[in-house]
């Protein structure tokens, strides 16, 4: 028989959750998963991904909806998923993208109250029977293996 192991999802299921919201950068932001930081917003790996490579884009405002953000945050948010899908595409050769934003708890947003974009990488055949059959995701690789991997990537990106 073999076994599938989730590193990491029993910290997340039975862990305790950080006070104050985890994209605030003064209030529980992990900053050892932070990949970039724009004037407004940010690029931020996924700590539980769906797949690997799964990265977030929060503005800094804490804001829940697309209507309140500002224009410039929402051109750089734009302006961060194509710097983001270049480098998955040079660093990761995804076979295509989910790209979106859950603006609400009942959208599926399970941080409602800071809006952040998502950004999946997907290959074919990466949804597999473990997630069909038993809830459960097979990541194939760690998020700080990853993170080391895409970080220089961003780090020639910076803007000065």
């Amino acid at each position: 028989m073999e076994y599938i192991q989730s590193p990491g999802r029993m910290e997340y299921l039975t862990g305790k959750k950080p006070e104050g919201c985890i994209f605030c950068k003064d209030h529980g932001r992990d900053e050892d998963l932070v990949l970039y930081e724009g004037t407004h917003c940010y690029v931020i790996m996924n700590k539980y991904p769906y797949n690997s490579g799964h990265l977030l884009i929060p503005p800094f405002r804490h804001v829940s909806s697309i209507q309140e953000m500002s224009m410039d945050e929402k051109i750089e948010m734009l302006n961060l998923v194509d710097l983001c899908v270049e480098i998955m595409k040079r660093t990761m050769n995804p076979d295509g993208f989910n790209i979106g934003l859950n603006m609400g708890k009942s959208a599926g947003a399970g941080v409602a109250d800071h809006l952040h974009l998502h950004i999946v990488p997907r290959w074919p055949g990466d949804t597999n029977f473990a997630t069909v059959l038993g809830d459960i995701r097979v990541i194939p690789e760690g998020v700080k293996e990853t993170r080391n991997m895409l970080l220089p990537f961003f780090a020639n990106n910076k803007e000065d």
